[in-house]
């Protein structure tokens, strides 16, 4: 609502401001005379009045005297006679006078006596009321309403005043539309406005603009024939000199004496609009936009745009102040911001209401850090030194000063970096705010480590509740923000690249306090950034406005995604050319990948640090429980506690959560869509955090179950089998990054009635879309992919370390496990087969891989076992020093972690070997020279590991926690024996091996069947074992007495046996034999004989030599046959 301009009767106040200024001072209002009086009313006359503008000193001299002569303090009406209202007649009644501001008890007035009973007389007929009647009953009701609205009564009044009410002496007893502005003058200018009720002139002229327009709300709901349209205008007039004058004492805060602190009296009015929906100067009876503070905004615009920028500025000036003294969001507050930061943060909400108000707070110095490179940016901040607490002893005095003398030799911060993001730009004093986990204010609320754990839920809850609904304000305030035109959402998306760039290392394991943000105002970021994405994560023709080109764009993304430098963000694949950038949308690309980047930074650390953290504690609690300690007194393990449950509040937000699993989704979707050659320049940590969000949530559903509850995991399926695939491996060459891959499948896709220790939801690896089936057997190119890229998995994953990757291949044994057993998958495997050299590369992994775990397990296992009888024993482990104590227990705990990652492993990696061999192909191929002499020995070591060193006797405490179960390991390698018992070529391999010993074989066949391991046509088979191999040795016998005379040019020179297929090294001229050089080649890609390079594609035949060996053999077998013939 725009204030009406003024006639000669109807004031200009919606003008410049010395006219508004002019025309208040001279007591002009609602006549129109000049400041002396001498000129008549105009008694509606259209001429304009043409008012002289008056100099600021002018203003201030007839403000003064007007105060002082011209209308007495209220102390001074009540007092003078003169002064006191007179009563009126209204309907043969007579009321009391009004009362003055200064009565102080009402019942102390002289009781009017009561009037005599009037006489009864005959019913007659009512008379017409007459004109005199009609006006006194509208003049009462234009009392009322002035009473009611601007709480004043006026010296003739013919209603009583009250406690509230205020008599207000001014030249004219009319009430009409061209006396409100006098009479609301006349109220401004008395000096008690300030002590009343509402506090100051803006507070007081909202409380009128409201009431106003809830008494015009009123009646336009009555009846036709009850609605009195002056009084309509009468409102309707004060409502909008409520505004200009509001707008008036803002732009000059000298007009009246309450008015002098018009912004905080402003911002005032915004804090308590958050508290209080009743006193909101933002809710306007017909919208936003009929409300006091849209009303006053619009009025200061159309006056002065530069005095508008300034009240706004100081408004949240002294809000922003107020916030800087707030920690946390379960703080309470302090004087200007009670009620925490929560009330503060609805306040700035308040005031973003109006767009231009936005813009202006945009527009604040200290919206955004300061450019890169400049000398602003390089200016230091000296970190202030702690306060000495109030009643310290003598010895914190003494740390107060040791504090004091580190502080002065601090660094402090840059003003662009973290620290400054959060005390020196606005956006940061808002996000800063969440339940840190370092706070007093949160880690006391869990003082108790042995708390009932409903209790300790239910105040991580409460503190949980509080912040989410901050979170939630923070996000409206973003969403005015960038809702408020062009410039102001580019400011906002500004400052959002700026904390990007400022805490790029927020990923480190020990982020420098001294240039990063704390971890609260990076989540409160992601959680924003999580919040604009919203209206495109599930609407796909907005999705599909996301342009891949942006990350190759600087001028778009500020360097948040630099492709050179300290800063640069590694890409999935190694070409990093850039890309076109023609969006259609540039807001949407910006919100998606910035978002992306924000939980790289924000999340995704967080909840590291959340599982170290977790570790930790595990640790010092197995360290106490070691020395007898008490874990309740303990004050490292409460404090870890403490931190851990207080970093809970907030790691296990519901809403926080399924915001990043639904961008989760909406990133996979984007990469699917993406070719060769975009997917590649995509940055690597956008897949590697889903994976580490998919994977953390799948570590704390034993504590949140919930978390993961109801959402779509099928494009992040997809997304994994396409980057595992075949296809994909030349494009993502970071082993790390494929290996996690394997673990999400695992972790997450593998069904539960497979994968043990899973706790997640039933529904999250099943597709509701074909029945509640597992994606990984109703998707189809999982089917035709997933099982050689497991494969080809297996062997990559030997670069990532050497603990990690018996994780790794433990978890791709269980899903090559899993897809074996389903027909879904058979054809894929059948296809291994045809890739001779990969599926030999994988099958030598696996054998290398058991034979060092069971090397490695059997050895370590005894020194557990020991290290365990000899801290059980009191005498003997208090007898030894402390020294030796703590070498004994640094080793058990090397020897635990080797174990428990060697010993799930090795038992699936046999189980693997058993369930791949079931079919014929695949055991053909373990049969090819260059295998089956390796299949033989380590089958021959693991057995001989675990029966001939009593490895089923050997015991240790828990040996469930270590995965060691000898028994089934037994099984399993026999059931394997049984696999390839009548091949001809392992039974001669089995009379070749050094490992062989035919007391171990049948010691084995009875454990079998004592311990009933082996039952049918598996326990028969390798019964047969012993006799098989005696016969395979009388043969290898008769070929070894054959080869005995062999010239040295038949035999291997890296062997020293007869060779079968001699073949030509071109790299040193050298003939081995070709299962020699294979077998070499898989461990080892160099030339054995001069270390060049070498692969098993520039090995030749040795066809000349191969001629003349078989020549000399048949020669030699003819021989054997007519001595053995003739004997």
């Amino acid at each position: 609502i725009k204030p009406a301009k003024r006639t000669r009767t109807t004031l200009e106040m919606s003008g410049f401001l010395p006219d508004i200024a002019s025309w208040a001072l001279r007591g002009a209002a609602g006549s129109g005379g000049d400041e002396n009086g001498d000129e008549e009313p105009n008694n509606g006359a259209g001429d304009e009045l043409e008012a002289q503008p008056l100099t600021d000193g002018e203003i201030r001299a007839r403000r003064l005297a007007r105060i002082s002569g011209g209308m007495p303090e209220p102390q001074e009406e009540a007092n003078n006679p003169a002064t006191m209202p007179v009563p009126m007649e209204v309907e043969e009644d007579r009321k009391p006078a009004a009362k003055t501001f200064t009565s102080k008890d009402p019942k102390q007035s002289t009781p009017k006596p009561p009037s005599p009973a009037p006489e009864p007389s005959p019913k007659k007929k009512k008379p017409l009321p007459s004109p005199l009647d009609s006006t006194r009953k509208l003049q009462k009701k234009k009392e009322l309403l002035l009473k009611k609205v601007l709480q004043i009564v006026l010296p003739q009044a013919c209603i009583s005043g009250d406690s509230l009410s205020v008599v207000v002496d001014v030249d004219t007893s009319e009430i009409n539309v061209q006396t409100v502005a006098e009479i609301i003058a006349s109220r401004l200018a008395m000096t008690n406005l300030a002590s009343s009720h509402n506090k100051g002139i803006i507070p007081y002229l909202s409380a009128c603009h409201k009431c106003a327009a809830d008494e015009i709300k009123v009646m336009k709901q009555q009846k036709e024939s009850r609605q009195i349209p002056e009084l309509e205008n009468i409102a309707e007039e004060i409502k909008s000199q409520a505004v200009s004058y509001a707008a008036s004492s803002l732009m000059v805060p000298d007009l009246f004496e309450s008015g002098k602190d018009g912004a905080v009296q402003l911002a005032r009015c915004l804090l308590a609009t958050s508290t209080d929906i009743g006193s909101s100067i933002t809710f306007g009876v017909s919208g936003k936009d009929s409300s006091f503070y849209y009303c006053l905004c619009e009025e200061i615009l159309s006056q002065d745009k530069d005095a508008f920028h300034s009240i706004i500025w100081k408004v949240v000036d002294y809000l922003t102040s107020a916030l800087s003294k707030v920690n946390t969001v379960i703080d309470s507050g302090t004087d200007g911001a009670e009620g925490g930061g929560l009330v503060v943060v609805s306040a700035l909400c308040a005031l973003c209401s109006h767009k231009k108000a936005a813009l202006a707070l945009t527009q604040m110095t200290n919206f955004i850090l300061p450019a890169p490179n400049t000398p602003s940016a390089q200016e230091r901040v000296a970190m202030p030194p702690p306060a000495l607490p109030p009643g310290a002893s003598q010895q914190q005095r003494q740390l107060f000063r040791v504090m004091q003398a580190m502080g002065r030799n601090s660094q402090g911060y840059l003003k662009r970096s973290g620290p400054a993001l959060e005390k020196e730009t606005i956006m940061g004093l808002i996000l800063r705010l969440g339940c840190p986990r370092d706070d007093p204010s949160v880690t006391a609320a869990f003082p108790n480590v042995m708390a009932n754990l409903d209790s300790v839920e239910k105040t991580a809850d409460h503190q949980r509740r509080q912040l989410i609904v901050y979170q939630d304000t923070c996000n409206n305030l973003i969403r005015s923000l960038v809702t408020a035109g062009p410039e102001a959402r580019k400011r906002v998306m500004q400052w959002i690249m700026d904390a990007l760039l400022v805490n790029i290392g927020a990923t480190a394991m020990r982020p420098d306090t001294a240039k990063v943000s704390k971890p609260t105002t990076l989540i409160n970021i992601s959680v924003a950034l999580l919040k604009l994405c919203e209206p495109f994560m599930e609407n796909d023709t907005k999705a599909g406005l996301i342009d891949p080109g942006f990350v190759s764009s600087p001028s778009d993304h500020g360097g948040v995604f630099a492709l050179s430098g300290d800063e640069s963000v590694p890409r999935l694949g190694e070409n990093n050319s850039e890309a076109p950038y023609n969006p259609k949308n540039s807001f949407i690309p910006q919100c998606f990948f910035f978002a992306a980047r924000s939980l790289h930074l924000g999340i995704v650390p967080f909840s590291a640090f959340y599982l170290n953290l977790l570790r930790n504690i595990n640790h010092v609690h197995h360290e106490i429980r070691q020395r007898n300690g008490d874990l309740q007194t303990d004050p490292n393990f409460n404090h870890l506690v403490s931190m851990q449950r207080a970093v809970e509040v907030t790691i296990f937000l519901e809403d926080m959560i399924g915001a990043t699993l639904r961008f989760c989704n909406l990133m996979a979707n984007f990469l699917l869509r993406l070719d060769g050659s975009q997917l590649g320049l995509m940055p690597e940590h956008f897949v590697d955090d889903i994976c580490e969000i998919l994977l953390f949530l799948a570590k704390v559903t034993r504590i949140k179950p919930k978390l993961m509850q109801g959402h779509d995991y099928g494009s992040i399926f997809r997304m994994v089998v396409k980057l595992l695939s075949p296809e994909s491996a030349n494009l993502v060459r970071n082993y790390n990054l494929r290996a996690k891959l394997g673990d999400v499948l695992h972790d997450v896709f593998l069904p539960e009635d497979v994968n043990e220790n899973r706790h997640l939801p039933s529904t999250v690896p099943v597709d509701a879309l074909s029945g509640g089936q597992p994606y990984l057997l109703t998707d189809t190119t999982a089917q035709q992919t997933l099982a050689p890229s497991l494969l080809l998995l297996y062997g990559e994953v030997e670069h990532t370390g050497f603990y990690e990757k018996m994780g790794h291949r433990a978890n791709i044994a269980s899903l090559l496990k899993y897809l074996w057993e389903h027909k879904e998958h058979r054809p894929a495997f059948r296809q291994i087969t045809a890739n001779k050299e990969s599926f030999i590369k994988f099958a030598n992994g696996i054998m290398n891989e058991t034979n060092s775990l069971i090397a490695s397990v059997m050895e370590k296992l005894p020194e557990i076992r020991l290290a365990q009888i000899q801290r059980a024993d009191p005498q003997q482990w208090g007898a030894l020093s402390d020294e030796e104590r703590e070498q004994i227990t640094s080793r058990l705990e090397d020897n635990e972690q080797n174990v428990r990652g060697a010993l799930p492993l090795c038992n699936k990696t046999l189980q693997m070997l058993g369930f791949l061999n079931t079919d014929k192909d695949i055991r053909n191929l373990f049969m090819l020279q260059e295998m089956c002499t390796r299949l033989v020995n380590m089958l021959l070591h693991v057995l001989t590991k675990l029966v001939g060193t009593k490895g089923l006797e050997l015991k240790v405490e828990n040996p469930e926690e270590y995965n060691f179960r000898p028994k089934e390991m037994l099984r399993d390698l026999c059931a394997i024996f049984a696999l390839f018992v009548r091949l001809p070529e392992f039974q001669v391999e089995c009379a070749k091996s050094g490992y062989y010993n035919s007391e171990l074989v049948l010691k084995s066949v009875k454990t079998c069947k004592k311990l009933n391991l082996l039952t049918g046509e598996s326990l028969e088979a390798f019964s047969a074992l012993p006799e098989l191999v005696e016969r395979a040795a009388l043969s290898v016998a008769s070929d070894d007495a054959l080869f005995a005379e062999a010239p040295d040019e038949f035999l291997d020179p890296l062997v020293l046996t007869f060779m079968k297929d001699p073949v030509f090294l071109p790299t040193s001229g050298k003939i081995v034999d070709r299962a020699t050089i294979a077998q070499h080649l898989l461990n080892d890609p160099h030339d054995p004989f001069n270390r060049k390079d070498l692969s098993i594609d520039q090995i030749e035949p040795a066809t000349e030599l191969k001629q003349k060996m078989k020549a000399w053999l048949d020669e030699k077998r003819a021989n054997k046959d007519v001595l053995m013939t003739d004997t």
